[in-house]
């Protein structure tokens, strides 16, 4: 019968803990927008990996019986990040630029080239000393929502803005599992 330490010695480094990562939001080539890349590090409260899968299998059909055959990777899709937000508001602005900088408010222009609006972004997971334990990188993303600040009371606690951006990107890869 297994016992706890047992349990302890398998468990390595005392198990990973979902507070220790790092988001690198890397401004694009072809948009101006001011973004602090540190500050932002420290500004991002957190975000959600994507779940790892493949498309719709694709079935077969065999003298009256179905072989069920792996479909393609799906590496496409929305990845969802949160940020504090203090008062000089500069991770929101910039990332406001960004959006804006696709399509532009008031005038309906913005960017034409994926290159000059889309960029690869990071999420690090990381141990309790800093080191990296696994990169998932974010292939030619750009900014789908920024997120409001929620509801504005004045009867609600005192609480820091945060708001939520999410990302689209084309395809990720992720540290440590390539074939």
């Amino acid at each position: 019968m297994a016992q706890i330490d047992d349990f302890k010695a398998e468990l390595a480094g005392g198990g990973y803990r979902t507070n220790q990562f790092r988001v690198t939001i890397t401004p694009p080539a072809g948009i101006a927008i001011g973004l602090d890349v540190r500050k932002t590090s420290f500004m991002c409260k957190s975000t959600t990996l994507p779940d790892i899968g493949f498309s719709t299998p694709i079935e077969l059909a065999y003298r009256g019986r179905k072989i069920q055959l792996a479909g393609d990777r799906d590496t496409s899709g929305d990845w969802s990040t949160t940020f504090y937000v203090d008062t000089d508001m500069n991770v929101y602005d910039a990332l406001l630029r960004w959006s804006n900088g696709i399509n532009d408010f008031d005038t309906n222009l913005g960017v034409n080239s994926l290159a000059d609006y889309a960029t690869d972004l990071t999420a690090e997971l990381l141990d309790r000393d800093d080191t990296v334990l696994k990169t998932y990188i974010f292939k030619n993303a750009w900014p789908l929502t920024v997120g409001n600040f929620g509801e504005l009371s004045s009867a609600a606690d005192s609480a820091i803005a945060e708001f939520t951006c999410t990302w689209k990107y084309q395809n990720y890869s992720i540290s440590g599992v390539n074939f």
